[in-house]
């Protein structure tokens, strides 16, 4: 459908400007990036709520524990939003936080999360956010 494929731009776009507000080290605008309401449930099990608390939480984070890590990805490079409607998508994305200095960084830091994104006044947002480190599936699937 042509309304999808406009739809899971912006939504590409959505997540090109997390990463980089992330890279840029920008809370404000990484809060920007999600409803006044919005629910972010870190991969610690905190809950943070509404975008000025996400950014707040978020800044500090760049100017203390994260200050000069990258965030790389894979919902920027490959969106498969699955539709509940037309103005509501769930979206999994991977992705790994780099530390600055990579003798500090472990190597078990790949992250999956489930955001649900809205089309609130033309825009998409995420609303939802829940993110945890991927382990293996018992049994070897996954």
């Amino acid at each position: 459908m042509e309304y999808q494929q406009r739809d899971m731009q912006a939504m590409q776009e959505l997540f090109t400007a997390l990463s980089a507000a992330w890279n840029r080290g920008d809370g404000a605008a990484f809060g920007e990036c999600f409803t006044d309401d919005a629910d972010y449930v870190t991969f610690m099990g905190q809950h943070l709520k509404g975008k000025k608390q996400i950014a707040e939480v978020h800044q500090w984070l760049f100017h203390g524990p994260l200050k000069g890590s990258t965030l790389e990805s894979s919902a920027t490079a490959e969106l498969r939003p699955r539709f509940v409607t037309p103005e509501v998508a769930i979206v999994h994305g991977i992705g790994e936080v780099k530390l600055a200095d990579p003798a500090q960084d472990p190597s078990d830091r790949g992250s999956i999360n489930t955001n649900v994104v809205v089309k609130q006044n033309g825009e998409w947002k995420i609303t939802a956010f829940h993110n945890c480190r991927i382990q293996e599936i018992p049994g070897g699937r996954g």
